[in-house]
């Protein structure tokens, strides 16, 4: 009977090992999947730094149009920094009448997958958010998205002057685009 006892003990802890090993080498190659390279971190904070030029504090005059009638004129402020030792840029955007009072207020993030090899933009504003690719041209950004019956794309480009000039249009149908924001915004010291 020992010996029955002792063969099935060492038989369960071999079999024992092995699944414990195989158990291992999964979990590790299961958290190896999770985690990103750090060449795949570089690439993403390369690919950040295209977008250097919008850190710090931005403002100036925004034009909004919401249909027939007097569009809204109002002081725009982003503020624009990195996140996540570079990973993340994060926007923080206000607009305020002349009595100062806050008449619109968003935040932004952008991320690089290098996976992907795309850009992600992606919005909050008034408990609603856009996740959208972002393109990236020199000094410059552009995204998009649909609402609805309505194709929005929005624009910014450093002018000569190093401002942010943003451009929001709005298309529905084969109606021409409409312009629905205007700014401007000098960056601040």
């Amino acid at each position: 009977m020992k010996t029955v006892f002792s063969t099935f003990t060492l038989s369960h802890i071999v079999s024992t090992t092995l699944l414990a090993v195989a158990f291992m080498m999964f979990f590790s190659h299961s958290l190896e999947a999770q985690q990103p390279a750090s060449s795949s971190v570089d690439a993403q904070r390369e690919a950040m730094r295209k977008l250097s030029f919008l850190v710090g504090h931005w403002s100036g005059p925004v034009t909004i149009v919401r249909g027939p009638g007097e569009p809204l004129r109002l002081t725009q402020m982003e503020n624009v920094d990195y996140k996540l030792d570079g990973l993340v840029l994060l926007i923080e955007g206000k607009s305020t009448s002349a009595d100062g009072k806050v008449a619109f207020s968003a935040m932004a993030t952008i991320s690089y997958d290098d996976a992907a090899g795309t850009y992600r933009f992606r919005a909050y504003h008034d408990g609603h958010y856009v996740d959208t690719e972002l393109s990236v041209p020199t000094n410059g950004f552009s995204w998009s998205f649909i609402a609805g019956p309505a194709h929005i794309v929005n624009t910014m480009q450093l002018t000569s002057k190093g401002e942010w000039s943003e451009v929001t249009e709005a298309t529905v149908g084969s109606y021409p685009p409409q312009h629905s924001v205007d700014m401007l915004l000098q960056h601040l010291p």
